[in-house]
């Protein structure tokens, strides 16, 4: 798939088979968020791995009834800021620094054929701090996002026009 096409045609997708990922396309996923930029190149991410089912269905529910699909999925990756590695001029970075990240992350699940879905979890606090004590984080990481990857179980319906003329202004407002 080109990637431009792989862009557009790309949906969260929250019902998965259950069939686990192989060990070479989580490291492919994970490989592509590491690959992103991010604030003069500080790399101020880290990522929580989890494909155990019990602890998929912990982080679900720490991070309440948007995360269900986490229930159901092969992976999630807890995508987290590390303020000790965030640029010192503007810590404030490592949430943008984290979205890339986890942008890429999907992108590469689309191109793998594996589908996913965000969910939020940052500037949640309540959430946040569910999932600091869940897996028992160190004060400098920051939970950001969960993304939960699998094989989709259902198929992708209708055409995903997203274009919007409307929000385009063009030399000037």
């Amino acid at each position: 798939m080109e990637g431009l096409e792989m862009i557009l045609s790309r949906r969260s997708i929250r019902h998965f088979q259950e069939q686990p990922l192989k060990e070479e396309e989580i490291h492919r996923i994970l490989e592509a968020g590491m690959a992103g930029p991010s604030c003069v190149n500080a790399r101020d991410w880290a990522f929580l791995v989890v494909t155990d089912r019990q602890r998929l269905i912990q982080m679900a529910e720490a991070n309440g009834a948007p995360a269900e699909p986490l229930k159901r999925a092969a992976l999630g990756i807890l995508v987290c800021g590390d303020l000790k590695r965030a640029f010192s001029g503007a810590k404030e970075y490592w949430i943008i620094d984290a979205s890339i990240a986890a942008q890429n992350m999907v992108l590469a699940a689309e191109a793998l054929g594996i589908g996913s879905v965000w969910l939020g979890t940052w500037p949640q606090m309540e959430r946040v701090e569910q999932q600091r004590k869940l897996f028992d984080l160190p004060d400098h990481i920051i939970p950001h996002s969960i993304l939960a990857f699998g094989y989709s179980s259902k198929e992708a319906i209708g055409e995903k026009i997203l274009y919007e003329e409307d929000r385009v202004h063009r030399e000037k407002w």
